[in-house]
């Protein structure tokens, strides 16, 4: 079994959230963020129930990077903080921030509080390491969150059939 990584020791407190490792009792909530279709809408479509009920492991998401965004004590999301994810060129060396919420977590602030704790976690543990970011143009609400998160433009691409933006995180200076 993988651990998480060092640079976030279990969990992460925020005022309203946790941030942990995933438990047997996210699988639901895993399924149900996998298939949606809102969730999915720009990340390749939903996938179908059956098949992630099926396939889906015990406990869901078990690597290291990959954190459950808790509230109250049920599953709202998935964030991932990943190096090399081999998806894109342009991360290539880099760490890669990801995040899936479920639509019920959507308009509270959520995403950014949750990213935001990791962030400035990893860059306390990683000084002078930048973090990049990719979403689809298409996808407002998340280009909005990047860049309140301090990502800006480095470049746009076309891939998996639609315009691709793609934000880098500049490493914050020391004081």
């Amino acid at each position: 079994m993988n651990t998480p990584d060092p640079w976030l020791p279990e969990p992460l407190r925020t005022e309203r959230l946790v941030l942990r490792a995933p438990q047997a009792r996210d699988r639901g909530a895993f399924v149900d963020l996998f298939s949606s279709p809102e969730v999915n809408a720009y990340v390749g479509g939903p996938q179908p129930r059956e098949e992630l009920e099926r396939a889906m492991p015990e406990v869901p998401g078990r690597r290291p990077g990959c954190f459950v965004v808790e509230r109250d004590g049920a599953m709202i999301g998935r964030l991932t903080l990943q190096r090399d994810t081999g998806l894109l060129p342009q991360a290539a060396g880099r760490t890669e921030l990801g995040y899936l919420f479920l639509p019920r977590a959507w308009g509270h602030g959520y995403a950014a509080e949750a990213c935001r704790a990791a962030l400035d976690r990893f860059t306390a543990a990683h000084p002078g390491e930048p973090v990049v970011l990719a979403t689809q143009t298409a996808n407002v609400p998340s280009m909005r969150l990047a860049r309140k998160l301090g990502f800006v433009e480095a470049e746009r691409f076309e891939a998996w059939g639609a315009e691709q933006w793609f934000g880098v995180r500049p490493a914050p200076t020391p004081r």
